[in-house]
Parts: structure tokens; C-alpha cells; sequence
């Protein structure tokens, strides 16, 4: 049985108030709360176990490189990847996607060579890849959503032509929630012997992600959404792209020897890892990563369903409400509007003045509003410590601002 007044119990943010109310957090799309096994977890090691990983030889130093390097093979489990080898440790899915971009795109995307992207994608899975279009003549090649805000996996599949090198799709919007049907896009990629790319950045905290399953060459993920540190994520890179990318930053833990007139790099993942990483926060990452495991992912998913139901009749109520997306397949994730003069900036001020923190703009994904015909909306988002009587306190601020506005 999932106990979420429990779980609450493990976040101590939680217990605040914000302008004399009850944190009501919905901000989760964009970063997570840290739960108190996280914040142990930085702080120990930076009070009792902190040093530079890697070929240091003292105590601390082992200690340290211990910690750190599990991370990495707990990521694995994590994502259902059998060797931790195939885990690179990153600052985040922008680090991650970027790393891919100037380290296997790069070197092998030639002018009119294609990138098959959705109009769903987040800027951190468009603007790289507008780098190479600038840069070296590379061809973007949009798949859009339909009315309900779903795309059909054959729609990519069938944007594939003979110049296409990558597809490059996220698996759950930040905007609507959609999930995407990224296991049958791989399928049909590799049947034309294309690579994937996966933005799990949303996907990956509200359900079970089973790499091997999907099949993608490329998943990428950020620990600030887990529940973890900004400054901390990891991407799976299948063995067999690794073994094609070229090193994107270079200096200290990526190389073998370096002498006037040569360098020899390490062997991968450290390759793809240069200069002193982000030991602590991938550390917290990895406490993370143990907590959400522990709490049993299919168990996540299943009270997020249930808020996500809850949530979606709620709001259908309120006649005055635009919700952007209405997928069968959505996560607990709603961008929406107010009919009227209501701006998605005065709805959210009003909203945080009843301790409701909500996200308002455009969510880094500007193709997307633009196609759906918005300029801004606010995005509540819920994770896996909120509860229904959440929901009651934001469809009451909402009519509020209805009532201010309308």
C-alpha cells in the first residue's frame, strides 16, 4: 500500500508554508523536492567522505571514487541496462543530449543529412541539433501532434528517408504529458538502420523505464527531476555508439597519456568525462535513484494515475479552463489557460499567494505552444509526494482567479 502521507514525511520542504499557507508544491516538471535520504546523503559526504575521484590513493579519495563510480551501476538498475559501462554520468539531459550532438552527430552529419525531431521536444532536444542545421547544413525534420496532443509512432517511422541519420524524441512531454510510444519508433528506426535518441528527462520519474525494452541507442536523464541535485543526470549510450563518438571536452579523467605531441584517450565511459566531475551531486543522484527504487516505481506510477484521473475530472469542471493536451496517454502533467485576461504570469502570482507553486511561460518548448496557438500557459505538475487534497486547494485557487478575471 502506498502511504503518501508517509512519503511526505521524507521531504522536509514539505512541511513549510509559503505566504502564510501550506506548500502546495505542483512545480515537479521542472525540478523535484529533495527527500531527506538525498540531503543525508550530500551531507555526509561532504562532511566526512570528500575528496577528488579517481587515482587518488588515500583513504578519502577511495572512499570517494567508491561512492561515485556505484552511481553508475545504480543507474543501470535503474534503467534496466546490463552493463554499467554503457551509463555515462552528466550534468543533466542537456549535458547528456549536447554530448551526443558534438560527439556522434557532429563528426558523421554531412549537409542535407536529416534529424527527425517532434514537435513535442523541450529546447535541450532541439537547439542542439539547430547547432548542426546552423553550422553544418543539417535538415530538421518535424513530426507534429494531432487534436488530443498524441503523436503515432508511425508518423516517425514514416518521416525516415534515405539522408536521415538520427531520430531525436523525447518520450514524455513537459507540457501535456503525453507519453510517446518510443519502443515502437525504435523498432521501426532500426528497421531502416537509423539510431534514437530519447529525452527521458519527464518519463523517467513517473514510471518504470526498461532500456533494454525500448531499444534506443541514446537515453538521457536529469537527477534534479529524480528527486536528486541539479547539476546531476546520467544518458545510456549503447556500447556500439560509443565506440563511433569522438571525446566532446577534454582535459583532466578523460585521457590515457599526453605528451608535446600526442594524447591517448581513456577507455569509455571515462572518455566522455572530462575534468573534476560533480562527485557530490552524483552521489546525491544515486541516494536518488535507491529512494525511488525502494518506493518501487510501478507503485509511483500507480498514485500518480490515480492523481492524474482525479486531477483531469477536477479540471474538466471548470468550463472556463483550457487544457493544452487531452491524451489517453498522458502523465500527471497540465498546462492549461483562463478564458478571458487571465495571463499565465498573474494566474501563477495569484496562485503562489495561496502557497501553490505552480509553472507559468512557455516550458522551454516554444514549437510546441506555437503549434497548439498559446502564448504562455501554467503547468501543474505532480510527482509522487502530492495528493488529492492538492488537487482541492488548486481547482480553489483557479476559481479564484476566475473569478478575478472572468
Amino acid at each position: 500500500m502506498y502511504d503518501v502521507q508517509a512519503v511526505r514525511r521524507d521531504f522536509p520542504i514539505l512541511s513549510r508554508e509559503v505566504n502564510g499557507k501550506p506548500l502546495v508544491y505542483l512545480d515537479n516538471g521542472a525540478s523535484a523536492q529533495k527527500p531527506q535520504a538525498v540531503i543525508d546523503a550530500i551531507t555526509r559526504a561532504y562532511s566526512y567522505e570528500y575528496a577528488n575521484v579517481h587515482r587518488g590513493l588515500h583513504t578519502l579519495s577511495t572512499t570517494a571514487t567508491e561512492r561515485y563510480e556505484a552511481v553508475r551501476g545504480t543507474v543501470a538498475r535503474f534503467l534496466n541496462v546490463a552493463d554499467p559501462e554503457e551509463i555515462i554520468h552528466t550534468a543533466g539531459s542537456t549535458n547528456g543530449i549536447n554530448l551526443v550532438s558534438y560527439g556522434w552527430a557532429a563528426p558523421r552529419l554531412q549537409a542535407g543529412d536529416e534529424i527527425v525531431l517532434t514537435i513535442m521536444e523541450h529546447h535541450a532536444n532541439i537547439v542542439p541539433w539547430h547547432f548542426l542545421r546552423e553550422r553544418q547544413g543539417v535538415v530538421l525534420k518535424w513530426v507534429e501532434c494531432d487534436a488530443k496532443g498524441d503523436i503515432d509512432p508511425q508518423a516517425v517511422i514514416d518521416a525516415i528517408g534515405p539522408r536521415t541519420k538520427l531520430v531525436a524524441v523525447t518520450h514524455m512531454s513537459n507540457v501535456t504529458g503525453t507519453v510517446l510510444d518510443v519502443a515502437a519508433i525504435c523498432r521501426g528506426a532500426q528497421t531502416k538502420g537509423v539510431p534514437v535518441l530519447v529525452d527521458g528527462s519527464q518519463a523517467a520519474v513517473h514510471m518504470p523505464v526498461d532500456v533494454s525494452a525500448i531499444g534506443c541507442d541514446f537515453y538521457a536523464i536529469t537527477g534534479h527531476k529524480l528527486y536528486g541535485p541539479s547539476s546531476s543526470g546520467a544518458i545510456f549510450i549503447r556500447k556500439e555508439r560509443m565506440a563511433e563518438m569522438r571525446p566532446f571536452m577534454g582535459g583532466g579523467d578523460m585521457i590515457d597519456t599526453v605528451t608535446r605531441d600526442t594524447v591517448t584517450y581513456a577507455r569509455p565511459p571515462l572518455r566522455f568525462e572530462a575534468g573534476t566531475p560533480g562527485i557530490v551531486s552524483q552521489i546525491g543522484f544515486g541516494a536518488a535513484l535507491e529512494y525511488m527504487m525502494a518506493l518501487g516505481m510501478d507503485n509511483i506510477a500507480a498514485h500518480e494515475r490515480r492523481l492524474r484521473d482525479v486531477a483531469r475530472d477536477r479540471l474538466a469542471g471548470l468550463n472556463w479552463l483550457n487544457v493544452q493536451g487531452q491524451s489517453d496517454t498522458k502523465g500527471a502533467i497540465f498546462s492549461f489557460t483562463l478564458e478571458g485576461a487571465a495571463h499565465a504570469h498573474d494566474v501563477s502570482t495569484i496562485l503562489d499567494q495561496r502557497g501553490i507553486a505552480v509553472r507559468a511561460g512557455t516550458h522551454c518548448a516554444l514549437p510546441l505552444l506555437q503549434h497548439l496557438g498559446v502564448g504562455a500557459t501554467c503547468r501543474a505538475s505532480f510527482g509522487l509526494y502530492n495528493t488529492e487534497g492538492e488537487i482541492d486547494a488548486l481547482v480553489s485557487g483557479l476559481e479564484l482567479c476566475h473569478d478575478l478575471f472572468g
